[in-house]
């Protein structure tokens, strides 16, 4: 991992935001399980401001990511107006701050901090699977109707997993991957071959925000959703990229601290009840069910193989890795997408 200076870099870019106020205090509020950063500043003034800073990945995509979510948190009618945080603007664009410093390539953007009521129980009740079922209906209704409005949106499925191929070109990627290259590459050329096949300009797209663990939302005492943050894996794609980790909301095993990313929560019947409230309110298609599989192989392509030395500690990600050979992508051969489509009579 990278040595570097978070203090440093964010005082400079709250610096080039607005000099007129100064940094008093800077306090890391990180996930521990992942390598990305999130702080907590105090400034002069007493305010306080929320700092997001990232390394990977491409510097357009964040800045597009995080000006499309601005976009889509001021166009969310209600009740989701104020679910997402808003980012902090200069000059009438949401301000993004790059530092390149010889190795480094650090980018920095503010938010104003966002309210939280209550998270889900660690295991959930099934009156609270189904009432959460039609809550997230609800609010991919809501984000696909303020998906006209949207910027444009250059990353896709297709050049993420393109992106992996040409990191397998690399020496880096070598250095990485070498073992289980060619594993990759046929995991990476089904994926493309599903997708073509089954939502490729047939399915509509909108923005997903993929990671929905329990400790990224709040809800009302009610179940509705109320705030929403951690913004990493943000996209603009299919709905149903979302849905993995609802599964993992739901599952028998509830939330813990030690997880895998095993494929069986998909075809628990605690998510089959989810999909029975989702489908009621935002009815699902064929296509879709049957592209869950290539979901969740998306998702451990792009987050676990390709991303995962960013997004979790090293010894996780090792981990993790590992049991992408072992367990997840044969598990994949196990999806039954007869059995939902018969459940939600499609």
């Amino acid at each position: 991992m990278r040595l570097i200076d978070y203090p440093t870099i964010i005082r400079r870019a709250w610096a080039a935001f607005d000099p007129s106020q100064t940094v008093q205090s800077i306090e890391d509020i990180s996930a521990r399980v992942s390598t990305n950063h999130v702080f907590r500043l105090t400034l002069d003034s007493g305010d306080r401001v929320i700092a997001k800073l990232s390394y990977f990945g491409k510097f357009d995509h964040f800045r597009d990511d995080h000006r499309i979510i601005h976009t889509l948190a001021n166009n969310l009618l209600y009740p989701f107006e104020n679910v997402l945080a808003k980012s902090l603007m200069k000059n009438g664009q949401v301000f993004t701050y790059r530092h390149q410093e010889g190795l480094v390539d650090a980018w920095v953007v503010f938010y104003n901090p966002i309210r939280a009521k209550n998270r889900l129980p660690r295991r959930l009740d099934e009156w609270h699977i189904r009432r959460l079922g039609g809550e997230i209906a609800r609010f991919h209704l809501a984000c696909n109707r303020a998906s006209g409005v949207l910027p444009k949106y250059a990353k896709t499925l297709r050049s993420d997993i393109q992106g992996l191929l040409d990191l397998l070109d690399t020496d880096a990627g070598q250095y990485e991957h070498r073992q289980n290259e060619n594993a990759i590459r046929q995991q990476c050329n089904l994926f493309l071959e599903n997708r073509q096949k089954l939502v490729a300009k047939v399915v509509e797209t909108m923005p997903v925000f993929v990671d929905w663990n329990i400790g990224n939302f709040s809800v009302t005492e009610g179940l509705h959703l109320y705030s929403r943050w951690d913004y990493d894996w943000f996209r603009i794609s299919y709905r149903v990229m979302d849905f993995y980790f609802f599964s993992r909301v739901c599952s028998d095993v509830g939330d813990r601290t030690v997880f895998s990313y095993v494929i069986g929560p998909l075809m628990e019947e605690r998510f089959g009840w989810f999909l029975d409230e989702y489908h009621k309110v935002y009815p699902l298609t064929e296509r879709e069910i049957r592209f869950l599989p290539e979901a969740y192989r998306f998702f451990i392509l792009n987050y676990v193989i390709k991303y995962g030395r960013y997004f979790f500690h090293r010894t996780y990600a090792s981990k993790l890795q590992r049991e992408a050979f072992e367990t997840y992508f044969p598990s994949i051969e196990t999806f039954d997408a007869d059995k939902i489509l018969r459940r939600l009579d499609i």
